[in-house]
């Protein structure tokens, strides 16, 4: 029972990193990933409905629309801890979106609605390497709807709050160290699920050309209730492997966010930002999962997880060469969360430095293309997945180009 148990601890671990952990780079805006993924002090698009919704009654126009997509191209190799063994992660292209429309009936009210895909994730080792106990392959997306509400006191404060809506699917297939006539038994796990949270916040420009924010979004507990199992066993095995129904708490954690930016020069061509992340990783100190069907081989189990909660530091700069082209450069520091003990294959999780770059060109007033690219460099990192001792050094790295257009009158 114990291997089954940390099969499928191994695939709520995937779920969970692929929805948050050593994936979650933020892309959100074009405009923001350019400037380091900053964004809690930023009102420059309806695009602040996600970052900051208190931000959105600044925006300037009636109506503003912003969409974009990312493509995010990776790369992860595992060596084997005293062994001469090296895997190479397939990793398929994934293209997060998002879509904002915001209005604003009055002046100093706006509403809108945010749709995101910030969490997603195909990857593959391989049916054959290795690790194959831990996952062979695995298919994660989600989407987040947000209608937003926010409203501005004067020219110097704004307050706003949307409700979040998360849903998502995930499917997943690991051999089981069982053989067959074919070679390892294999599981695969199947399903889906959806939640509410929330997202408020305030921004205040308390100074001319200064802006300060404070973001705060809520954790979501994403409640898989009858995901499918399908196991792959021996005919003489099937009674203790049947084809079942499982029960599984996937919780996102909880984000509070801090961001200040100032712009300058004659002609306040000029802006700099930071942003500092506080993820409340620590909602993962432990996974539990209940198969419907139980028999002495498979049951309720709970695996230490062991998070801890971290800070993301960001730093932004933006510079407007004239009306039509503005440039942005920026960076930012996204230490891991999970404990060296409990590094796993199915999201490489190591401490990253993002290196960010970006334009927007306005052939018209109100309108820009937005263009961005994230360089993620994931530092060499040696660990042990301790509840199935799978010992090893990963290294990680990203490529990811994006566009958006941006429309405001």
């Amino acid at each position: 029972m114990r291997r089954i148990s940390i099969l499928l601890a191994g695939f709520c671990l995937s779920a969970i990193t692929s929805l948050g952990g050593g994936y979650q780079v933020g892309l959100h805006s074009m405009r923001s990933i350019g400037m380091g993924l900053i964004g809690t002090s930023l009102s420059t698009d309806a695009s602040a409905l996600f970052f900051n919704p208190g931000g959105g009654a600044f925006v300037n126009e009636k109506w503003s629309f912003s969409a974009g997509v990312s493509l995010i191209f990776a790369r992860a190799t595992f060596q084997a801890r005293d062994v001469n063994y090296q895997a190479t992660l397939v990793h398929e292209v994934n293209t997060p979106f998002y879509f904002y429309a915001a209005y604003k009936p009055i002046k100093n009210l706006s509403v809108g609605l945010a749709v995101n895909a910030p969490y997603g994730n195909r990857l593959s080792w391989g049916d054959d390497w290795k690790g194959r106990y831990l996952i062979q392959n695995l298919s994660f997306k989600a989407i987040t709807f947000q209608p937003t509400v926010s409203y501005q006191f004067g020219d110097i404060v704004g307050i706003g709050i949307g409700l979040v809506y998360a849903t998502g699917n995930v499917d997943l297939n690991k051999a089981i160290p069982i053989e067959g006539s074919t070679g390892d038994a294999t599981m695969n796990i199947n399903g889906s699920t959806g939640n509410f949270g929330f997202n408020a916040g305030i921004m205040v420009h308390p100074v001319k050309g200064l802006s300060l924010g404070v973001d705060y979004r809520s954790k979501i507990e994403m409640k898989v209730k009858g995901a499918t199992a399908t196991f792959n066993v021996p005919s003489s095995l099937k009674t203790q492997f049947p084809d079942n129904k499982a029960d599984v708490m996937l919780p996102l954690p909880a984000n509070l966010d801090f961001g200040a930016s100032y712009e300058f020069g004659k002609e306040k061509q000029w802006m700099i930002g930071i942003n500092l992340c506080y993820v409340f990783w620590k909602t993962y100190d432990s996974l539990v999962f209940n198969f419907e069907t139980k028999t002495s081989t498979i049951n309720r189990s709970a695996t230490p997880a062991m998070y801890e909660n971290r800070l993301i530091e960001r730093i932004g700069v933006q510079y407007r060469i004239n009306k039509l082209i503005t440039v942005r450069v920026g960076g930012y520091y996204d230490p891991s969360p999970v404990p060296t003990d409990y590094m796993n294959p199915q999201t490489p999780s190591t401490n990253e430095v993002g290196l960010t770059c970006g334009l927007s060109v306005y052939p018209f007033k109100g309108f820009s293309v937005d263009a961005a690219f994230l360089y993620l460099m994931g530092s060499e990192r040696s660990g042990t997945f301790s509840p199935d001792n799978f010992a090893g050094t990963y290294r990680t790295g990203f490529n990811i180009p994006g566009i958006g257009l941006s429309y405001s009158f």
